[in-house]
């Protein structure tokens, strides 16, 4: 067996009691849309939908700031951190589409740094969640803001939402762009530095 196999095997250790409820209901959904439910092409697709949907939204299930504080360190830096082009995969809470975009997130340490792909964890940990970009975009600040009590917190999201693509008003090339600033970064000379800090392509 190779080893991308034992990987997905790993992260879709889903509880069986779970997996099979929702398998019924998403049987019932197809149903009540007209599908045969029995035919060959959808007879494991419910469980195959019950196990994307627990994997999806598994970020209910961990936990952001214990995230951060697994690799804490103490350090006297006291400049910009920031981690951007984060990739971030969600669900809208009001249409269960699909929206997907790039994080950017900046703080300034105050005696306290984490490793940096804790913060990218942090991203997705809220992400796997039923959401909305607003409050995706203020859950993140928050969350480092109270966890690692820097100086400030600076986080951007660009995103495209499905709901806005396949159906609605379907305007193809939308973007949506949420912000949300804590402590230092709310003075508006350090706010443009991060903007232009995460506009800069690295080469």
């Amino acid at each position: 067996m190779n080893d991308d196999t034992e990987y997905y095997k790993e992260i879709e250790r889903f509880p069986a009691g779970t997996t099979e409820q929702l398998s019924h209901h998403y049987r019932e959904i197809l149903r009540l849309l007209g599908e045969d439910a029995a035919r060959e092409g959808l007879t494991a697709t419910p469980e195959r939908v019950a196990r994307s949907m627990q994997f999806l939204t598994r970020g209910y299930h961990q936990d952001p700031a214990a995230i951060l504080r697994s690799a804490l360190f103490k350090e006297d830096y006291r400049q910009m951190v920031i981690v951007k082009d984060i990739e971030v995969y969600s669900l809208c809470e009001h249409h269960l589409l699909p929206f997907f975009g790039r994080a950017h997130v900046g703080y300034i340490p105050d005696g306290y740094i984490t490793g940096l792909s804790k913060i990218a964890r942090v991203v997705e940990a809220f992400a796997r969640r039923l959401q909305l970009q607003e409050r995706l975009t203020h859950e993140i600040k928050t969350c480092i803001h109270e966890t690692l009590k820097p100086l400030g917190v600076a986080v951007v999201i660009e995103a495209r939402h499905t709901c806005m693509v396949m159906r609605g008003v379907q305007k193809q090339h939308s973007v949506t762009t949420t912000s949300d600033f804590s402590g230092a970064f709310e003075k508006l000379a350090t706010r443009e530095e991060f903007i232009r800090l995460i506009s800069n392509k690295f080469h």
